[in-house]
């Protein structure tokens, strides 16, 4: 759980934003949710010195990476960097390639937590051996730090990552809105269906440690409160990494509630780390179901539709079988006690559950044996 500057400020990150943004991490009550990491991402580089070992830009982080990080650490939070496994980043800045062990050791002895690695400009790598590389730069440097694969999904890094980082993206860019593609040229960024969608299959790769990415949150940047209700939820069922993307600064009360919820974040976090499934398929409503630790569940509804829906689901009429976690629920036999987190709502499963979803959004229960 952290924040990434991408999504609201691109390019124009300075150490005055980190140090602002490290402050309403504190002052919003995000620390205090769970959120840790602050992490920038491209364009802080400057050029490499005479032995080659890369500088911070000069002129936006003036009093350099190691006093950044031991004010965002004065903070009670950690710092990330952000490079690429090419030539230069996504942006033309300097990549770490051929000095992964020379970057590594500087980020040790700044003082970074988080390392994202990106993948532009590689043509004639392989991915899973790039990656290595700077995954035993980083062990080598001697500093724990979180190694965060940023490869696409384009080479499945879920049947090769799982020993080389702590989580890689499924995905390619994320952009706020709820079911679109926007075109780049050469590539596209997706919205929270298209992303939601591309997870089909993969939740068998995921756990503690080694966790499918689905990208930086978008809630605050603008869709609809439902609808930054609902990707914050699913995120959060589906156990991938929650790094919010907005200004912190200036955020609503309405977004901060939404990334400060803990009932959700409780869910996020659970210790058995387990990704949750789709249940049901009924067209625009889909149900999601994440064993929870105690025997407990959390039951996700979604409505992918453009219009308010009310759905009832008769529990006694759905058995629930996950092999993935060896846990199954016979409805006509066990009895469960649900509260829904974001409305409080409460109720049980031995009757059949009546509700409304609005239109690109979810209802969240939390499922107890009685």
């Amino acid at each position: 759980m952290g924040w990434n500057s991408w999504n609201t400020f691109g390019c124009k990150v300075d150490e005055r934003l980190i140090r602002q943004i490290a402050d309403a991490m504190v002052a919003s009550g995000m620390k205090e949710a769970g959120y840790e990491y602050i992490n920038i991402d491209d364009c802080w580089h400057g050029g490499r010195d005479a032995d080659g070992f890369i500088q911070a830009d000069p002129r936006a982080f003036p009093s350099g990476m190691k006093a950044l990080a031991d004010y965002v650490h004065g903070k009670g939070l950690k710092l990330g960097i952000y490079s690429d496994a090419g030539n230069t980043t996504c942006a033309g800045r300097p990549g770490s390639r051929g000095h992964e062990y020379q970057d590594a050791l500087t980020y040790a002895r700044w003082g970074i937590d988080y390392v994202k690695y990106d993948w532009c400009d590689t043509k004639g790598l392989d991915p899973a051996s790039a990656y290595a590389t700077m995954r035993d730069a980083i062990h080598r440097a001697g500093r724990p730090m979180l190694f965060s694969i940023c490869e696409w999904g384009d080479n499945k890094p879920w049947e090769w990552a799982k020993d080389v980082g702590h989580a890689w993206r499924t995905t390619g860019d994320i952009h706020p809105c709820w079911n679109c593609e926007h075109s780049h040229g050469s590539w596209s960024s997706l919205g929270v269906l298209p992303i939601l969608d591309k997870q089909a299959g993969l939740r068998q790769y995921a756990g503690p440690g080694h966790w499918n990415d689905m990208d930086m949150l978008e809630v605050g940047n603008g869709m609809s409160e439902d609808e930054d209700r609902a990707h914050f939820s699913l995120w959060a069922m589906l156990a991938s990494p929650l790094i919010a993307g907005n200004d912190l600064r200036t955020m609503s009360e309405a977004t901060r509630g939404i990334l400060t919820h803990r009932d959700m974040i409780a869910i996020h976090q659970d210790a058995l780390g387990i990704q949750a499934m789709k249940w049901l398929d009924e067209g625009d409503i889909e149900v999601y179901v994440k064993p929870l630790e105690r025997g407990e569940y959390a039951v996700l509804l979604l409505n992918r539709g453009d219009l308010a829906r009310n759905h009832r689901l008769d529990w006694s009429f759905h058995g629930m079988k996950d092999d993935l976690s060896g846990r199954s629920i016979d409805f006509g036999r066990e009895r469960f006690a649900w509260r829904d987190i974001w409305s409080g709502g409460t109720g049980s499963t031995a009757t059949a559950l009546a509700t409304s979803i609005p239109a690109h959004g979810v209802v969240v229960l939390r499922l107890s044996p009685r």
